[in-house]
């Protein structure tokens, strides 16, 4: 059907009221959302929730997603996630989960899109030299999650930041467990939507079952190696694995509360277990923990005294570069000294 831009009712205002007639009762309509910390004009064709997605896509912070390590550092194939190609599969995953939960989609995209914008160069290693970095300057520890909320509103757009919705917002810094917003006092214990929730639930499948086989085709573990309940409860293939997960927390979610049954939880946390002990404490990791940290305090010294950054802005800078760009520089401010 032809849609004439002059009738009564804009494009957004009709997906409003398709989403309030078709969502679950515990649902986030966009008709609905608090709002942005600077108001702006509603658009005429999209949502809030899709106007967001859309920002954060074309956002630069986003795009340099794709040099930034998941777990491996340099690999020598192409095939290993990085924080982009990582990004995009919670995103898949969170969006199939909450079109069967009869949820926001678009809510949940922009938050999946976005939850890993302000994670550092070289992973995990990276973060953790940077939050030894803040507490020895008194500031609030690193956290990867705050950071991302950092970067959508003050960092990007030359610091006029990405003005996002407050759902989307509250789903970003959220999607770690174990957090208090800084910022607002907020458990992230308790998302403040179903759809933040899913957004979690989302980055631990990707995560658990992507990390286990990046580290196979990387040599770290063997498929023997595997505790037989994974392969037994959740499946043999990356695939299945996912397709167990997912159907699984489909099927056990009731009432705007998720949830895994009994079974299917217990094999997750095996998994869990398993990638701690055999992948993220690998030797071949450990041994780049001392030339990751190595890098980024140089950068910081780098940022503060050549530079002349404060404190909060040089870790700003460190935790935006990507892997190459951080390397790079090093190798051009760092080895010449030498």
């Amino acid at each position: 059907m032809k849609y004439d831009l002059r009738d009564e009712k804009t494009l957004r205002e009709v997906w409003e009221e398709r989403e309030v007639s078709w969502l679950a009762p515990w649902a986030c309509p966009a008709s609905k959302s608090r709002g942005r910390n600077r108001e702006e004009n509603p658009c005429s064709i999209r949502t809030a929730f899709q106007r967001d997605r859309d920002r954060i896509i074309h956002s630069k912070s986003f795009r340099r997603l794709k040099h930034k390590t998941q777990v491996l550092l340099l690999p020598e194939s192409d095939h290993p996630r990085t924080r982009l190609t990582h990004t995009l599969e919670v995103s898949q995953i969170a969006r199939t989960i909450s079109r069967a939960l009869r949820l926001n989609e678009d809510l949940t995209e922009a938050i999946a899109l976005a939850h890993d914008l302000g994670h550092t160069p070289f992973g995990h290693l990276g973060e953790r030299v940077l939050r030894e970095i803040s507490v020895a300057e008194g500031l609030e520890p690193f956290l990867h999650a705050e950071q991302s909320l950092r970067v959508v509103d003050l960092l990007e757009r030359d610091g006029r930041g990405l003005n996002l919705t407050w759902e989307v917002r509250m789903g970003i810094v959220q999607h770690s467990k174990g957090q208090v917003d800084v910022r607002t006092g907020f458990s992230l214990e308790n998302p403040s939507s179903v759809e933040a929730w899913v957004v979690r639930i989302s980055d631990s499948i990707a995560y658990l079952n992507h990390d286990l086989d990046d580290a196979a085709g990387a040599g770290l573990l063997s498929v023997g190696d595997i505790p037989r309940g994974v392969f037994e409860t959740l499946g043999s293939s990356h695939g299945q694995r996912i397709d167990s997960l997912v159907k699984d927390v489909i099927a056990n979610s009731e009432g705007g509360r998720l949830s895994f049954s009994d079974p299917i939880l217990e094999q997750m946390e095996s998994l869990r277990n398993f990638l701690y002990v055999s992948v993220y404490t690998h030797k071949s990791i450990r041994n780049e923990e001392p030339k990751v940290s190595n890098v980024i305090k140089f950068l910081y010294r780098y940022a503060r005294e050549e530079l002349g950054r404060g404190a909060r802005e040089a870790l700003d800078e460190i935790s935006g570069m990507t892997d190459r760009y951080a390397l790079h520089l090093f190798r051009s401010e760092a080895e010449p000294c030498a």
